[in-house]
């Protein structure tokens, strides 16, 4: 059955499931990881990605003995998805060159886009590959309990293992975080018994004991801060709190596309909306985007807005990322007045 553990974060539960990809994928060889350690060429061993993918992949294989060379980036689309025709070339390419892939990791809600990719089209490849699937839903994942746009998440349930991160849209303190697993054998891979654990009589006894489950030794309750959430707000309440940010971020967008001065820079899927300011004044693509590091960086200073400033396909914007539940359209109109009496503070200046 499907078995999950809180973790400190996406970063570990993202190397928890590169790590049982791996032992999974040499374990297939008749080779154990836990006992004797990596073993063959490592240069032919890969793992894929979108370009939009998290960091930690990277960090994770570096940590895992592989390094950052076993990253493979696939190309994505106009809207930061993975782009399922390069991942078939790069499959193919890896097989050209004599290469196995050790997992595909999906990303459910990249950093600035907020793009879904189509996991259930890169579960089917994968499926007839035999290649674990890995999806780092660390902030799509909340979508689970939205009513409105639950479909986003359309074949998650055919992955290998799951990134959720309760300290994004589903509001708890952080850390909070969880990693899931379709098949609760596959922590096999990662079990020590030590006498002083006493695991065994836990299990018998019917007391749960993770530390078989868990990089971490020690724990804290995580998991009863997000009880006390469900708890306390019951499913409608949360489902309409994440769906509200999702909504909100489409009508600013809207906004923002009326605006003369303002530009959308992608259509939001999730609850961030990137855009930048457009001086008539500057034309030059590389004065546009320091002009909108600087309104950024003068919102900060002044004390009044935290406004995101970050890359989509080599255009520099700024992010605003709408989770706070009590905010409505007509806030983020003030705090959008707000950045073009900025713009033209530094104009004038």
């Amino acid at each position: 059955g499907d078995a999950g553990v809180f973790t400190s974060g996406g970063t570990q539960s993202n190397l928890m499931g590169l790590m049982l990809a791996r032992d999974a994928f040499y374990a297939r060889q008749g080779h154990s990881v836990q006992q004797n350690g990596i073993t063959g060429d490592l240069r032919k061993i890969k793992v894929l990605c979108s370009e939009n993918a998290h960091f930690s992949v990277q960090k994770n294989m570096a940590l895992l003995g592989h390094g950052y060379q076993s990253v493979v980036q696939v190309k994505s689309d106009e809207f930061a998805r993975m782009d399922v025709a390069d991942l078939k070339a790069k499959l193919a390419q890896a097989e050209a060159n004599g290469e196995q892939i050790l997992a595909i990791v999906a990303t459910a809600g990249t950093t600035d886009a907020g793009a879904i990719d189509p996991l259930r089209e890169i579960a089917g490849i994968a499926a007839e590959r035999n290649i674990w699937v890995h999806v780092d839903a660390a902030w799509g994942g909340a979508l689970l309990l939205s009513e409105k746009y639950r479909d986003y998440l359309d074949g998650l349930e055919l992955v290998d293992s799951v990134t959720l991160d309760f300290h994004k849209q589903y509001f708890q303190t952080i850390s909070c975080g969880a990693f899931l697993l379709k098949d609760e054998r596959h922590y096999e891979l990662m079990r020590y018994q030590a006498a002083y654990l006493n695991s065994e009589f836990d299990e018998e006894a019917g007391v749960p004991n993770l530390v078989s489950k868990s990089l971490q030794t020690t724990r804290r309750f995580d998991a009863l801060k997000l009880w006390m959430g469900l708890e306390a707000l019951g499913q409608k309440q949360y489902a309409a709190i994440i769906d509200h940010g999702v909504t909100l971020a489409q009508e600013v967008a809207k906004f923002v596309a009326a605006e003369p001065r303002l530009e959308l820079v992608m259509q939001p899927q999730l609850a961030s909306v990137l855009f930048r300011y457009r001086p008539e004044q500057l034309t030059d693509i590389a004065q546009i985007a320091l002009f909108n590091q600087r309104i950024g960086d003068a919102l900060l200073d002044s004390g009044r807005a935290n406004v995101g400033v970050t890359e989509n396909q080599g255009v520099t914007c700024l992010k605003l990322t709408l989770l706070n539940p009590t905010v409505t359209l007509e806030d983020i109109k003030v705090l959008l007045a707000l950045v073009e009496k900025t713009a033209n503070q530094l104009l004038n200046a």
